[in-house]
């Protein structure tokens, strides 16, 4: 069966009509072997119009329900998610090129936040408020907000716009979603399911509205005055573009932006466990994940001995189909990528690097973008270090006192993700305090990716800001009102003022 035939059938499987079109504007094309999967329809700016105006019409509808009843909704959603955790996982597979286990392991994010959210149904709450005022009680509620627009990026076709909009929808709101052109088929497989869990919970059926397309269809959501929330993902360019235009109308946006994620490698480390840490980070999903280390900033006296057990797992890794239960690397999502990967290493040679592994196309792997992971020890942190390259290319520098290795790691212009590797609680407190890292994640003796659904995610600086998932990301979606409530038959005014 080809890979095209696999998709068909997944749809089926899905209760989701053929999503090919044989007239269609979009190429879907696989990173498996770069072979063309299917055309599909793209969507035009009126029809963007279009969405909005029916995902407004359902939040009308959708915010007078009880939150806890919005949350029955969710939860039809995350146990369709269960029920076809298999097949969604290798949709991710096909149209995004990440391993099996982490095509399952994207499912399994968008099943944990729909379990977070559902029970966040229960406790959207404010603040009760002491008033100076005799007789009068202060109080905040949260709100819907409205139609919530979600752009995301290829790398997490599925994990991200979950995030979004399974927080949303308990909040009360819709979502419209732009996925990237790369891809559109698990996109479509989750409106699918969506759509059958609106009909189970009775839920209004333009709760989710999908939109596919070019650069405009994007424009066209982000101008919409009806979208007081853009929650973009991708890279620290495209969110530059998208934050003006949405403020120009006063709107709100989240953005999840570009990293250049570091580790710390300290003389105390365990370095069985930083060996381990920093090769997934670095190498999972072909490093092509917004959380992937990009820098190893490791102490002198240990370098030598890490750099020599990096190497030593960097040429072991399996590389190949990410359909084979043995592959650990499997391709970049298309030429260009490939193309900055290569330019990446010559530039990091020219500014005086030494490639220790890796680089290159890797053998024995027909079709596709396949490379060899590389590492690459540099003498500073030169532009090209200070850049990210979306791909697997870890660069090494060295320290002398943690001061140092500190500066080094917030020297980049993006503050994502970031760890330290050290058994010296001293050195993991000053990483994690004011002082440290200056990275929205900070983690200590674990790598940069991975993180859990329980916690907020985001970071600063060109990382642009946006807090998702945990905590209380919830409140990105709502509108906070404080009430003032006199329960007295007087009329006091605020800080003592007598106006007769």
């Amino acid at each position: 069966m080809s890979i095209a035939q696999n998709v068909t059938e997944i749809f089926t499987r899905l209760g989701a009509a053929d999503p090919f079109s044989a007239d269609g504007e979009i190429v879907c094309r696989t990173p498996i072997d770069g072979s063309e999967l299917g055309r599909l329809a793209a969507d035009t700016p009126d029809a963007v119009g279009t969405a909005v105006g029916m995902a407004h019409a359902a939040f009308e509808q959708w915010r007078t329900v009880p939150a806890p009843v919005r949350g029955g909704f969710v939860r039809e959603l995350g146990n369709l998610l269960r029920e076809h955790k298999d097949d969604l996982g290798a949709l991710v597979t096909i149209e995004a090129g990440k391993i099996v286990s982490e095509g399952l392991g994207e499912v399994q994010e968008m099943i944990d936040i729909c379990d977070l959210a559902v029970g966040l149904s229960r406790q959207l709450h404010g603040l009760t408020i002491a008033s100076e005022r005799p007789g009068h009680r202060m109080m905040e509620q949260w709100h819907p907000l409205g139609v919530i627009g979600v752009i995301s990026a290829f790398n997490f076709p599925v994990a991200v716009w979950s995030w979004n909009s399974a927080l949303a929808f308990v909040c009360g709101d819709s979502v419209v979603w732009k996925p990237s052109e790369k891809t559109v088929l698990t996109a479509l497989a989750c409106r699918a399911l969506a759509q059958e869990a609106a009909r189970r919970a009775g839920a209004p059926e333009g709760l989710l509205q999908v939109v596919v397309g070019d650069r405009t269809v994007g424009e066209a959501l982000v101008d919409d005055p009806r979208v007081p929330l853009v929650s973009a993902t991708g890279s620290t360019r495209m969110g530059k573009q998208v934050a003006p235009r949405v403020a120009a109308r006063l709107g709100r946006t989240l953005l999840e932006l570009g990293g250049n994620n570091a580790a710390i490698v300290a003389p105390s480390a365990d370095l069985d466990l930083a060996v381990r840490g920093i090769v997934f980070s670095a190498v999972g999903t072909a490093g092509q994940r917004c959380t992937t280390l990009r820098r190893v900033i490791v102490h002198e006296s240990v370098k030598d001995e890490l750099v020599q057990r990096l190497v030593a797992a960097y040429e072991t890794l399996p590389i190949g189909s990410p359909l084979d239960s043995g592959t650990l690397v499997g391709p970049l999502i298309d030429a260009s990528a490939a193309s900055a990967f290569d330019k990446a290493l010559d530039q990091a040679r020219s500014d005086g690097g030494t490639v220790l592994t890796g680089g290159g196309t890797a053998d024995g792997v027909e079709g596709g973008h396949y490379v060899h992971p590389a590492i690459v020890d540099m003498p500073s942190q030169t532009e090209i270090v200070r850049a990210e390259t979306f791909a697997p290319l870890l660069y090494v520098l060295t320290y002398r006192d943690l001061d140092e290795a500190i500066a080094l790691h917030n020297e980049v212009d993006q503050g994502l993700s970031s760890a330290i590797f050290t058994l010296d609680v001293r050195e993991a407190e000053r990483f994690v305090s004011a002082t440290g890292s200056d990275c929205g994640i900070a983690n200590v003796n674990i790598g940069t990716s991975g993180a859990e659904i329980g916690g907020a995610f985001g970071g600063e600086k060109d990382t642009g800001g946006g807090r998702e998932s945990g905590s209380d990301a919830w409140r990105n979606y709502m509108r906070r009102t404080t009430n003032t409530i006199n329960y007295s038959t007087e009329l006091p005014l605020a800080q003592g003022v007598d106006f007769g």
